[in-house]
């Protein structure tokens, strides 16, 4: 029944009007790009495991066994052993904590899987990892292939659709401590495993595309998802599913520094040095003292005043540059897809939608720009207006885009 709901829903968005484009990766969502029919297959896959959501950071975990673990108010016990942790999620940005305390489960006995659009490096240079320069949520190609060795017959097999790429692939591991699971369409590794000697096991998936609904009610791609779960114990006794990457994004709430490593902190290189420190210091000090003595003798000179002048574009570079100090991305990305929408709409007199598809039509006949590039940047900024927040990459690939944009019309 599960199944027939989740199918009937994907197919009457695909033969809408307009395809459901928004990557959400969320486990209630029937979209396309949700990962509805993923989560409610953790039963059958998963079949003596009590399946619970996980809403805290696992830096609750470090220091305990997950026995009488209570989750939305039901109460599950189980050895570290027969514990699955699955986190599916656009950004997986722990801290150093966080990232520690992922690590901690796993070397006491956990399997924790990741697969995520973009995973930060505080936790892929601890595996020695590092993956490919661009952010896989940039990756906006029209199909998908992922392959995956079988655990079985340790066959490589490949599934592929017709929906946007997302995935990413790694350039560099430790092969003495890393085994490759499953590569891209290039055969570029996608998908690794870490054994540790308490029996915990550590996955790492770079292409999460391969979890959504489109993907997996595609031909018989169902049976990657098989796959890449049959590695994890199937006696697992309980399944933690999480939401908790799904909005922290890492750091503190305020954007501040919170391991005290900046300039002059108590953990920075300059601390480290104290004869450079010291030095630093007695330059501000002699800087300070001249300032002092230079201002008194000089007289201030008399400031020319400039004639009034459309000031519209300074206010606009001030107001971005204030969202942007403030570390308030989603509200600038907001303001910069607001400011495009007045501008075409009272330079081309065009009613402004980035859904509908004769706008974009219209709009690339009037400005003669580029539709595949339009069609991009639209999508673009939809894609960044759903989203919880954005980053700083999502941004300046926001900010680049427009600027494009702008410089050809």
């Amino acid at each position: 029944m599960t199944w027939l709901v989740a199918l009937t829903g994907l197919l009457a968005g695909c033969n809408s009007k307009r395809l459901n484009k928004r990557v959400t990766l969320w486990r209630s969502d029937k979209i396309p790009y949700g990962t509805y029919v993923a989560y409610e297959n953790l039963s059958h896959m998963f079949p003596e495991a009590t399946v619970i959501i996980n809403k805290n950071s696992p830096d609750r975990y470090k220091s305990y066994t997950v026995k009488n673990l209570k989750e939305d108010n039901v109460e599950v016990s189980a050895e570290d052993s027969k514990t699955t942790y699955i986190i599916i999620a656009t950004d997986i940005i722990p801290d150093e904590n966080e990232a520690a305390a992922l690590l901690g489960m796993v070397s006491r006995g956990q399997h924790v899987f990741i697969s995520g659009l973009r995973i930060h490096e505080t936790l892929l240079d601890s595996l020695h990892l590092k993956t490919a320069y661009y952010s896989s949520s940039f990756n906006t190609e029209d199909s998908l292939t992922v392959s995956v060795i079988n655990p079985g017959t340790r066959d490589s097999l490949s599934y592929t659709y017709p929906g946007k790429a997302l995935d990413n692939y790694f350039v560099s591991i430790d092969s003495a401590f890393t085994t490759v699971l499953g590569k891209d369409k290039f055969g570029r590794p996608n998908f690794v495993q870490f054994n540790y000697e308490g029996g915990g096991s550590l996955y790492i998936h770079l292409a999460p595309a391969a979890f959504t609904n489109f993907f997996l009610l595609h031909k018989n791609n169902k049976a990657y998802y098989d796959n890449v779960f049959s590695y994890l114990p199937k006696n697992s006794e309980v399944v933690r599913w999480d939401d908790y990457f799904r909005y922290h994004k890492g750091g503190s709430s305020d954007g501040s520094n919170k391991n005290g490593k900046g300039l002059f902190g108590a953990g920075s290189w300059l601390s480290k040095q104290p004869a450079l420190a010291q030095a630093m210091w007695l330059l501000l000090l002699l800087m300070l003292i001249i300032y002092l003595f230079e201002s008194k003798r000089k007289q201030r000179a008399i400031p020319v005043i400039q004639p009034l002048k459309n000031a519209s574009v300074d206010f606009v570079k001030t107001i971005g540059r204030l969202y942007f100090q403030r570390r308030d991305n989603k509200n600038l990305a907001y303001k910069m897809a607001a400011h495009f929408q007045d501008y075409v709409r009272s330079r081309y007199g065009i009613r402004t939608s980035f859904t509908d598809p004769e706008f974009e039509k219209r709009l690339a006949w009037k400005t003669g720009y580029d539709a595949g590039q339009l069609k991009d940047l639209l999508y673009f900024m939809n894609m960044l207006q759903d989203e919880p927040s954005v980053t700083d990459e999502g941004l300046l690939e926001l900010n680049r885009k427009l600027e494009h944009f702008y410089k050809h019309v």
